[in-house]
């Protein structure tokens, strides 16, 4: 079983070798543990973070298999079927026709391709950081369509209708997820040798 956060670390980097994708989950990871005690589920935001922090792992290798492939990697590591449910809907629509049916999946599907947007919006900062960003900036970013334009707009509009709230709402509250977080994952980052 997946008991441990260095064991889901562990399991991350054996099939992700590049910086940007470390960074991308670890930021997840700690977006998602942020929303579930936001959200009320305090209790449950390891899970919520794991879910993070896994749900890309097998884009790296396997992009044609994206969310195909990361139910057997998961299984052999004896991820729990929620858990694998959780990562596989994160791409619904895209990769995988399982939809997002839990608060936190909803929450994993809208936040995915938002924190790419915000950390690429961060990265044109002078402060290269999210803690003076606002959400009026981000807003000027996600109508340039050219700006990170990997960051499926349709998708982070999708996902802030499945939860119910206004993008803006969606989008501020993502900003403070980042910031919460942001100061540990580049430490992590420093640690692994990839920042």
């Amino acid at each position: 079983m997946l008991h441990t956060r260095e064991e889901a670390l562990a399991l991350l980097r054996r099939y992700n070798k590049e910086s940007f994708h470390i960074l991308h989950a670890l930021t997840l990871e700690g977006v998602m543990a942020w929303y579930a005690r936001e959200l009320g589920h305090g209790d449950q935001a390891d899970f919520w973070a794991l879910a993070g922090l896994l749900h890309d792992i097998d884009f790296e290798q396997w992009p044609e298999q994206h969310c195909r492939k990361a139910p057997e990697l998961l299984q052999e590591a004896g991820a729990g079927e929620e858990l694998i449910h959780a990562v596989v809907s994160h791409a619904y629509g895209s990769c995988s026709d399982v939809a997002p049916e839990h608060q936190m999946e909803k929450v994993l599907f809208a936040a995915d391709e938002l924190t790419g947007l915000i950390g690429a919006a961060a990265r044109m900062r002078p402060s290269k950081s999210t803690q003076d960003m606002e959400v009026s900036s981000l807003r000027k970013k996600f109508k340039d369509k050219k700006f990170a334009a990997g960051c499926s707009r349709d998708v982070i509009r999708q996902g802030a209708e499945l939860l119910g709230w206004e993008l803006d709402v969606l989008m501020e509250r993502t900003i403070s997820a980042m910031r919460s977080c942001e100061d540990r994952v580049n430490a992590e980052m420093a640690e692994l040798g990839l920042a």
